[in-house]
């Protein structure tokens, strides 16, 4: 713990002679683990392996992206790097409709001042601006160390609840889990119904709560970090949530081209709490639609705009 603070005065210091104009930008590459998808669907003999090709290819990218972080001693704003789309990559209904669940691309913005973030969310078609409160992380600091790059980084880890509008937390139900949902249908609906299995949603659950650990470096004396994250006395380079790995590639400090640090404006402005009610309700229309047999995903879009 000394050392980490000894660390931490040596980089202000170091710091403290451009801390007015001091800016600085992180690129991270996210890659959240597919394999439990991809077990389940090999148990589906109605996936063909043209079909099971094409749902990988499109799901890796999906779950596997570049940000850039941009900031500054306060505040941060994190966004998805800008990518051509490949040609064949634009999915189809199903494929559309998780990338909207996933909350669409947007700018993520957090001022660790005011202890506020706003971040713009596309979600079928519909622009909101998520303005909330920065989550509380009560972070466990480890003695353990590694090295990031050029930097000496440090471990630390926190329990924190699972956003409920992330596609990302989503985990395959386990086969009792499953069959005691099933057992509970056969009540309400007919054979044929559960025997298809085509709902998506009843194939996935949802944690309470995720152990996170983050690597922090105290040479780069700022309490930012990907997406949600904050609060450790230095830039955070990684962040493993047992699924998703968010690992920065490369930090440029006092660049040339300076970026203006700004919250997003566009969209119905909305708390995190009335967000994630509006995935959920739309979650739950789908669950109803696909049980129905209906084209559920053309249904919400005019149902949400």
């Amino acid at each position: 713990m000394k050392k980490i603070i000894f660390s931490c005065m040596t980089a202000m210091l170091a710091l403290s002679a451009t801390a007015q104009d001091f800016q600085g930008m992180a690129v991270y590459e996210s890659k959240t683990s597919t394999a439990d998808f991809q077990a389940r669907m090999g148990e589906n003999r109605d996936i063909t392996p043209e079909m099971r090709k094409t749902i990988e290819e499109r799901m890796k990218s999906m779950f596997e992206k570049t940000f850039i972080l941009n900031f500054n001693k306060s505040a941060s704003i994190y966004k998805e790097e800008e990518k051509l789309e490949t040609p064949g990559q634009g999915g189809g209904g199903r494929m559309r409709m998780m990338t909207s669940f996933m909350g669409g691309g947007g700018t993520y913005y957090k001022d660790v001042k005011t202890k506020m973030y706003t971040v713009d969310k596309d979600f079928l078609g519909k622009e909101f601006l998520v303005i909330d409160s920065l989550p509380k992380l009560n972070w466990k600091m480890e003695s353990e160390t590694k090295k990031i790059g050029d930097y000496t980084c440090y471990k630390a880890t926190a329990i924190v609840p699972a956003s409920k509008s992330d596609f990302r937390n989503f985990r395959p139900k386990r086969k009792d889990e499953e069959k005691k949902d099933e057992e509970k249908a056969k009540a309400d609906k007919a054979k044929a119904d559960s025997e298809k299995k085509t709902n998506f949603m009843d194939e996935v659950d949802m944690p309470k709560e995720i152990t996170v650990t983050a690597w922090y470096t105290p040479e780069i004396p700022v309490n930012q970090g990907p997406e949600s994250y904050w609060g450790l006395p230095g830039l955070i380079l990684e962040i493993n949530d047992g699924k998703t790995v968010v690992l920065c590639s490369k930090v440029v400090l006092n660049p040339k081209d300076k970026v203006v640090i700004k919250a997003p404006t566009k969209g119905d402005k909305v708390t995190q709490k009335e967000y994630d009610e509006i995935v959920i309700k739309k979650m739950e229309e789908m669950r109803e639609m696909q049980g129905q047999g209906g084209p559920g995903q053309n249904r919400m879009q005019i149902r949400m705009n």
